[in-house]
């Protein structure tokens, strides 16, 4: 592999390697050139790759592309004897650790496989291996609240074969799911769903007798979530044995995460964590507790005062909240030592009627897979794969242009939710231009919408960007707190429509239904990059109500031109595209283009086609509808959401207008009544006859052009 004159780098250097026989034997080693220094990798024919050192040299050689580094598949001894959980508890703490190098490995060769992320369950491998050590799933349950977490899970409950097709059609989910294993109790969707379904099974398991264990995996990217501290709440008040274990990985909201606080990881919080979660301490304090009671009230709670202050003290800050919310707060604990994770689980686990208990977990996610400890390459080799040449997206388009419209508007304010603790990365122009204007709040869509509502009033202009799955969890904030009260909120909704290979955990599939059904919402969505400038400068003028607009997550359609600013756009009004005789095809957002498409294939068949852009769904412009309807014999509504969206609102008018009592016939085409499953987007769009193709198809069956309509499809 290594013995190649010359390779190209990806990594953007130029770099030569250089092959050198030891005194010692065959050995060989690589000198690269990375910026002003020279670094040795040495090579060896029956070890592999050892540690670098630094140096110079008269000769200079390539470096193969690093992705080649990790192409043959690493040996993963000890992992390769473990077919479920159960094969764990036997193992000892070096071959746990040596298990927790293998899985490293493996993710890192799934990560080269499937140009996946799997930067979340690199974080958590040793907590998921001792874990798996300690409770005994599937008896046990296992929680998790983030899907990218969760691969170093499924590789040990018996889907290791399978991980190679994670993310794509027909294969394993990016997410835990019911129906792909018993090891998964309950489906990681949008995050902070875990404590909240482990506590019904822990009342369900209380009220049936039963004695598994509960244990919940959460994170910091959804402890923004109100539901979180909702469940923990409920659970401490219900007082259920339950493990809640908070995985930080250190992220934070900060704007400057250099800035945020940081828990510390040292011997003494460790042994207090230890000293926390022991069965003697755990007595103790019960029985402390037991004693102040019976001496009086007041004694009591002078003594629990002074336990969360002793404790407190301690501990990290924010650790008295969970104690105030009712959980047992242990911790905090280095999630990559498989000896400390292990020694306070199992006292965790060993303990009955302890109500619920915070394990507070700190990880770090730049962790080394042992190949790259072993040749000594730097942080950022071991990131996830990014796409070379990468298009430019609807996002990027909109943050350029929402960028340019607040240059003119000093009130346009950006409100962002939905995202874990990841900001869109098209908002990096907004908040590098306007870092005062941006608030990102993280998966706190409820909290985003009333905020955006209470700027709009105190006379912002609050743009609202929250993806379409997500929108979801905030609807009821949208109804009551924005559209009821007739508050000018621009809600942003990108990733609308079908999502890929996120499936449709993260599709965006009823954003157009759920909110053109609010009476003082007007709602629209592009056609292509240029109508998506015009919208946003659009929704900037609107203020005497409510406003929406959406768009997918894929690539822009005119990659040749460039951002211009917006045109606002008349509110209620379409436009013709393409005008024909035969058949109209009026589409919503970005299906206008796979309306163009189907218009391509049918006048190859000598059948011409209006193609509309309906530009809004509420209002409809109904003087375009009329006119479709009065100069053609067929009308197709085309759109990318569930049934009762935009098609409904045509068919509404339609019927009322008496037009479907005339000659005109109508068809709608939209998602399928089923979630369409994660594949590429093309299969996707296939799997929910959204196409050129299928709508071409629609077309020549209305025109009783069967046979050509079959043979299209062929």
């Amino acid at each position: 592999m290594m013995n190649t004159a010359s390779a190209h780098c990806s990594l953007g250097f130029t770099a030569h390697f250089h092959e050198s026989l030891r005194s010692s034997g065959s050995n060989a080693s690589v000198i690269f050139r990375c910026g002003a220094e020279f670094v040795r990798i040495g090579l060896s024919s029956s070890s592999g790759a050892s540690v670098c050192s630094k140096g110079c040299v008269g000769q200079i050689c390539a470096l193969p592309d690093i992705d080649d580094i990790f192409s043959e598949k690493t040996p993963t001894p000890i992992l390769d004897t473990i077919e479920s959980p159960m094969h764990l508890k036997n193992l000892s703490h070096k071959e746990l650790k040596q298990l927790a190098d293998d899985i490293r490995s493996e993710l890192s060769f799934i990560r080269h496989e499937t140009q996946k992320s799997v930067k979340g369950s690199m974080s958590v491998v040793e907590l998921t291996i001792a874990i798996h050590h300690v409770f005994s799933a599937p008896m046990d349950k296992i929680l998790w609240d983030a899907g990218e977490q969760t691969y170093a899970h499924k590789i040990l409950t018996g889907r290791r074969s399978v991980m190679h097709t994670l993310r794509q059609k027909n294969g394993i989910s990016g997410y835990t799911s019911r129906s792909e294993s018993e090891f998964d109790p309950f489906g990681a969707g949008h995050g902070c769903n875990s404590i909240s379904a482990g506590l019904g099974m822990a009342i369900a398991r209380d009220i049936k007798g039963k004695r598994e264990r509960i244990v919940a995996v959460i994170s910091n990217e959804s402890i923004m979530s109100g539901q979180l501290y909702e469940a923990m709440s409920n659970a401490g008040y219900l007082d259920s044995d339950m493990v809640v274990i908070l995985n930080d990985s250190r992220q934070s909201l900060h704007s400057k995460p250099e800035d945020a606080p940081k828990t510390p990881i040292n011997a003494l919080s460790s042994a207090f964590s230890k000293l926390q979660s022991s069965r003697l301490f755990r007595k103790f304090r019960e029985t402390a507790k037991g004693l102040t009671k019976k001496i009086g009230k007041g004694m009591y709670e002078w003594a629990a005062k002074v336990d969360e202050y002793a404790r407190g003290m301690i501990g990290p800050p924010g650790s008295t909240l969970f104690e105030e919310l009712g959980l047992y707060y242990i911790g905090p604990v280095d999630g990559h030592n498989i000896e400390d994770l292990i020694c306070v689980l199992n006292q965790v686990a060993s303990l009955d009627s302890t109500g619920p208990v915070l394990v507070h977990v700190i990880t770090t996610e730049d962790k080394e897979t042992r190949e790259e400890k072993q040749i000594g390459i730097s942080k950022k080799f071991n990131q996830d794969p990014q796409p070379s040449n990468r298009t430019q997206t609807y996002s990027d388009w909109f943050g350029e242009a929402l960028t340019m419209e607040a240059q003119l508007d000093k009130d346009i304010m950006v409100v962002h939710a939905g995202s874990g603790m990841g900001m869109d990365p098209s908002l990096k122009l907004f908040r590098d231009r306007f870092p005062d204007r941006l608030f990102d709040v993280g998966m706190a869509e409820q909290h985003a919408v009333t905020f955006s509502a209470g700027l709009s009033c105190g006379g912002l202009k609050p743009f609202c960007i929250i993806p379409s799955t997500f929108l979801q969890r905030a609807y009821d904030q949208v109804v009551h707190d924005v559209d009821r009260q007739k508050i000018p909120v621009r809600f942003v909704i990108p990733s609308a429509g079908l999502v890929g290979s996120d499936g449709p955990t993260n599709a965006g599939a009823f954003d157009i239904t759920f909110m053109s059904c609010l009476p003082n919402m007007i709602v629209m969505a592009p056609s292509d990059e240029v109508e998506l400038a015009n919208m946003v400068a659009t929704a900037s003028c609107i203020d005497d109500r409510p406003v929406c607009f959406r768009y997918p997550r894929g690539a822009i359609v005119k990659s040749n031109t460039s951002v211009c600013h917006g045109v606002p756009i008349e509110i209620g009004k379409g436009r013709v595209v393409i005008e024909g005789k035969d058949i109209a095809l009026l589409g919503y957002g970005s299906m206008v283009q796979n309306c163009l498409r189907a218009q391509s294939l049918l006048s190859e068949l000598g059948i011409y086609v209006t193609v509309a852009d309906a530009r809004f769904c509420k209002p409809l412009d109904i003087k375009l509808v009329r006119q479709l309807c009065e100069n053609h014999s067929f009308l197709v509504t085309v759109e990318e959401g569930s049934i009762g969206g935009f098609g409904s609102h045509v068919a509404q008018f339609i019927t009322l207008d008496g037009k479907l009592d005339g000659s005109i016939k109508w068809r709608p085409i939209v998602l399928p009544d089923n979630y369409v499953e994660q594949a590429s987007p093309m299969e996707q769009l296939a799997l929910a006859g959204l196409t050129g193709h299928h709508i071409a198809a629609t077309a020549l069956n209305l025109l009783g052009r069967t046979r050509e309509a079959l043979l299209l499809m062929c």
